[in-house]
């Protein structure tokens, strides 16, 4: 944290933010920061969709408490959530990494994204990243638009609202599950 702080006071950077560990390490770091009159995060990247919610059991409290801004990756879950389940792209076919980060019991959650998008007339991803963005805890998602429409469905999302009824929906399918990421 020092060492942070130090490159903060060179001016070479002005804010910190962390990525994805656990809470009670995140927590640490803070706490070290505090003691030592160091900088403190402001952001946490940390990973956040519909497919994978671990974030909540701690680490939202944790930010919230903190003040600190949740800037989450992979909110449209590798693009699973931004098209039908068993829509076959040649990344899902041949992304090793993104395999390994889902399983079969995650289709009732695209499927709930789909009944939504359908029943709005809106694309999955715009549904996906209302969902994520109606977190007081969430700053912005971060985004991996690959084509022009990818950009135009994030900027759409940012005037989704949700209904409770449709939250209720998105969230009933999602069980717990191991925390994933690097």
């Amino acid at each position: 944290m020092e060492a942070l702080h130090d490159v903060v006071k060179a001016g070479k950077v002005r804010y910190l933010g962390a990525s994805s560990m656990w809470a009670w390490q995140f927590a640490k770091m803070q706490h070290a920061a505090d003691l030592h009159g160091w900088t403190r995060f402001v952001s946490m990247q940390n990973q956040y969709s519909l497919m994978q919610r671990e974030e909540e059991r701690e680490m939202f409290g944790l930010l919230a408490d903190q003040g600190v801004g949740s800037i989450p990756w992979s909110p449209l879950a590798k693009g699973r959530l931004a098209r039908p389940w068993g829509t076959q792209t040649q990344r899902a076919d041949t992304d090793p990494i993104g395999q390994r980060f889902f399983a079969a019991n995650d289709q009732p959650i695209a499927d709930a994204v789909q009944r939504v998008a359908e029943a709005r007339g809106i694309p999955m991803a715009q549904v996906a990243l209302a969902w994520v963005l109606h977190n007081p805890c969430v700053a912005a998602p971060i985004v991996g638009p690959t084509k022009p429409h990818h950009l135009a469905d994030a900027v759409a999302a940012l005037d989704v609202t949700l209904t409770p009824d449709e939250v209720t929906a998105l969230e009933a399918p999602y069980t717990n599950r191991p925390p994933t990421g690097f």
